[in-house]
């Protein structure tokens, strides 16, 4: 719990010893007034008064989801502080992905302030106001630009300035989402939500592949004051496929290969499959070898449901067969196929926030069974917007032949405006 002494100086002094000025109104020789949190307050001589700030922040443990806490802070402007980051293990402390994940924080922010204790073991953040603008970030190669780019689309539609921002790192890795899957469902997604324009794009100028890296993305987005409600509660039948096979620093064969024995399975199921190959040659070839697919199956009400597979990186594990990739990657789909909902399985989260952040109306989504990532999510969206939802499970009759029972989430917006944004 932070306390604040205060006394006839024009400052404030905490325990650590860090100022904070405030505005000084002297009406006569022994009294004044103090600004603080648009109150003035009377002070009188010879009195110390003590001050509990109003907004004491929310305190966490442990290394876990420490991007849904940081982003949400950011959002809802109150402070967080994160204690025992892997206190027990021979390497305590924070990692590189995560610090590096923080410095982007700080570049779309501007006075956000971050202590971080001498093991990286507790970090401290006061978010400031998000400013945007033209950013340049090196991500770290431990984790995919997804990693990063996931937390960048929660943030940008709120910012001061129209964010433009070039990641530079792994573009394709196994664990976390690629570009490829974030441009074909998290985009569309967001158009729902009244965020679109010309300016909203997600380019791969170079693919990188782990573990080297090497590669480049450009991300722009528009601003918006606010959000509109959205009702997406009929995903309908699935209409078409589509798909993009990449390699890099290996055979233009390989993607060819993974295109085969993908059709060999989807074919079974629907005609309109179209899968594109790309090849990347020289500089925009990134560092090292690889391969992979993302598939997208779109309905006939603009849903979007996804499945990526990546080879193994190079010099870990045993090595993948193309097709056993394409194969593996076509059962994938035909599982979140199964699953379900208006989306999908990776981008719960998005539309989670973006239905909290909405206007003072309704707003529903069928999901998918829930991840365990987004019922995380979904606790710390209580902490922070104090916004519950309404969750009611639907299970499908049997000759209907939906898939799996399916989850239909319902909440009221808080009205969340962007008071970053200029009037022009």
């Amino acid at each position: 719990m932070a306390i604040w002494y205060v006394n006839e100086e024009t400052r404030l002094r905490e325990k650590k010893n860090t100022f904070l000025a405030f505005t000084i109104c002297r009406t006569s020789p022994s009294h004044c007034f103090f600004l603080h949190k648009h109150t003035w307050i009377l002070l009188l001589p010879g009195t110390k008064t003590t001050i509990k700030m109003a907004n004491q922040g929310l305190s966490y443990e442990g290394c876990n989801f420490l991007r849904q806490r940081l982003v949400l802070s950011t959002l809802s402007g109150k402070r967080v502080r994160i204690k025992n980051i892997r206190s027990k293990d021979d390497d305590p402390g924070l990692r590189d992905f995560e610090a590096s994940f923080i410095r982007l924080l700080d570049k779309v922010t501007n006075g956000s302030r971050i202590e971080i204790n001498q093991t990286g073991t507790v970090l401290s953040y006061q978010p400031g106001l998000l400013y945007g603008g033209s950013i340049e970030h090196d991500c770290n190669p431990q984790r995919s630009i997804g990693y990063y780019l996931e937390a960048l689309l929660m943030l940008a539609p709120f910012m001061k300035m129209a964010l433009k921002a070039t990641l530079r790192g792994v573009t394709n890795n196994p664990n976390d989402p690629t570009i490829d899957l974030l441009k074909t469902t998290a985009v569309p997604l967001m158009k729902k939500f009244g965020i679109d324009g010309e300016g909203f794009d997600l380019k791969v100028v170079k693919r990188g592949m782990a573990p080297g890296g090497g590669g480049e993305v450009v991300f722009t987005c528009p601003i918006r004051r606010t959000l509109k409600p959205v009702q997406l509660t009929e995903p309908g039948k699935i209409k078409r496929i589509r798909g993009v096979a990449y390699s890099v620093r290996v055979s233009p064969q390989m993607a060819n290969r993974i295109v085969e024995s993908t059709r060999a399975v989807l074919n079974q199921f629907i005609p309109d499959i179209y899968i594109y190959t790309d090849h990347m040659k020289g500089a925009n070839s990134g560092k090292s070898p690889g391969f992979g697919l993302t598939l997208v199956a779109e309905t006939q009400n603009g849903c979007f449901l996804s499945a990526e597979m990546s080879s193994t990186p190079q010099g870990q594990g045993d090595p993948v067969l193309p097709e056993d990739l394409g194969r593996n990657c076509a059962k994938l789909l035909l599982e979140e196929i199964y699953r379900g909902g208006c989306v999908d399985s990776s981008n719960q989260s998005l539309a989670l926030l973006l239905m909290t952040l909405g206007q003072q109306d309704v707003s529903k989504v069928l999901l998918g069974p829930l991840s365990a990532y987004t019922i995380e999510f979904l606790r710390h969206i209580r902490d922070f917007f104090q916004v519950m939802f309404k969750i009611e499970v639907q299970k499908p009759l049997e000759d209907e032949r939906k898939g799996g029972d399916k989850v239909l989430m319902t909440c009221v917006g808080v009205g969340y405006s962007n008071i970053n944004k200029t009037i022009k």
